[in-house]
């Protein structure tokens, strides 16, 4: 029976469709995969995508590598919810993002891979890498950043002020309704205001922004200081006696510090120090950094005089007063007239109290104010272009995020 079989003409043309059957199956089986690898693959490029832009709307410089990689996984698992639980979980076990680059610009480097099953069990899987790059970059320069996320009058402009900051942004972190608020008879001009939630009284003719109205509902600020490494504690040096005393740079501890005081140029870390003149008194120091660590605080009061300006160069350039992270106590800039303050004051866990005066204003200084929250009295002006007197370090506002590949 199989010898005619074989002899058969119809039974050659059955043999010869069965093996020709196989590679055509395998021919249509590989189609199919190939196109549900590049479906997947296309959601797979879409969730890098749309991960990236949302880690971009969060990112801080100062957060760990662990940090941005779970805070990327969140993202990246919502956005590929549409593939299979399969080919999900080993996408997400894939999942890799590292962020790099400087104040100037910030990237995020995102990218995983997803394997499809053969539909034919005796062919390879098919699998897809796809990577996407995001780009953070900052805004117009700022003069002023309150930190706080969520309180109200995080700026706040009050009493009799003017406040002159031409080409600079007043920008706040918080997502308050009132974030930024001016009150009273307080005059503000200003390149623009800048604030993850809302503003009040910021209307002509008390205020004059050249972006014409405030940018509200907007990104969060990166903090300019985030990287700073205050330095390591030294011995504590002795205090003078006397009410007219000079300071050399080191380290001071457990002191009130009064009368007329003058910082010699050069690095200061104070540790448990009150720094308030008094009465007549003054705080002068031309090319210092001030670390106020631990519970160390400034108080100027208005019948007080404060001159201080920064070094233009050196590890701590363009800084003037860093109050260190978990200091929580008020920093207060109230100098009397003739004062004149430049550089960057920090107080990022406190309140920043500022009143300008009429010297400072005729002047302008090249002040750049950093805090939890800010208040403005008094009458200031801010220098906006102030390259070299702050060392070449910047601050700004808001970010600006872009998918780069």
């Amino acid at each position: 029976m199989f010898g005619r079989f074989w002899a058969s003409k119809r039974g050659n043309f059955a043999v010869a469709t069965a093996v020709a059957m196989v590679p055509l199956m395998l021919g249509v089986a590989a189609s199919i995969d190939l196109t549900g690898t590049s479906d997947d693959a296309a959601q797979l490029q879409n969730s890098l995508d749309a991960a990236g832009l949302a880690i971009g709307t969060k990112y801080l410089p100062s957060m760990s590598a662990n940090d941005v990689q779970q805070l990327g996984q969140t993202f990246f698992a919502a956005n590929m919810s549409a593939a299979d639980a399969q080919e999900y979980s080993g996408s997400l076990a894939a999942f890799q993002v590292a962020a790099s680059g400087d104040p100037s610009a910030y990237f995020l480097s995102l990218s995983s891979n997803i394997t499809r099953p053969p539909v034919v069990s005796v062919m390879p899987a098919w699998q897809a890498t796809r990577s996407a790059q995001v780009k953070i970059k900052p805004g117009a320069q700022a003069c002023v950043l309150a930190l706080d996320p969520h309180a109200d009058d995080a700026v706040n402009l009050q009493g009799s002020t003017n406040v002159a900051m031409t080409g600079c942004v007043i920008a706040a972190n918080s997502d308050a309704a009132d974030s930024v608020n001016r009150g009273g008879s307080a005059i503000v001009s200003a390149a623009c205001v800048s604030t993850v939630g809302g503003t009040q009284g910021l209307t002509p003719p008390n205020a004059t922004l050249s972006c014409g109205t405030p940018h509200e509902k907007q990104y969060a600020s990166f903090d300019p200081l985030a990287d700073v490494v205050p330095p390591a504690y030294t011995l504590c040096l002795p205090v003078p006696n006397g009410k007219t005393i000079t300071l050399s740079p080191g380290t001071y501890c457990d002191k009130t510090l009064s009368g007329k005081i003058t910082l010699n140029p050069g690095t200061y870390i104070m540790r448990n120090v009150t720094i308030k003149p008094g009465g007549n008194g003054s705080l002068s120091g031309q090319g210092v950094t001030i670390f106020l660590m631990e519970n160390s605080q400034i108080y100027i009061n208005a019948n007080e005089q404060v001159n201080l300006s920064p070094p233009t160069s050196g590890t701590y350039q363009g800084i003037t007063i860093y109050q260190a992270h978990g200091n929580t106590q008020a920093l207060t800039l109230n100098g009397g007239s003739g004062s004149l303050v430049s550089g960057f004051i920090y107080a990022p866990d406190a309140v920043i109290t500022y009143a300008g005066n009429s010297d400072m204003s005729g002047q302008g200084s090249c002040l750049r104010l950093v805090g939890d929250t800010i208040t403005m009295t008094g009458n200031s002006a801010v220098k906006s272009n102030c390259t070299a007197e702050l060392g070449n370090r910047e601050m700004y506002a808001g970010r600006m995020i872009t998918l780069v590949k």
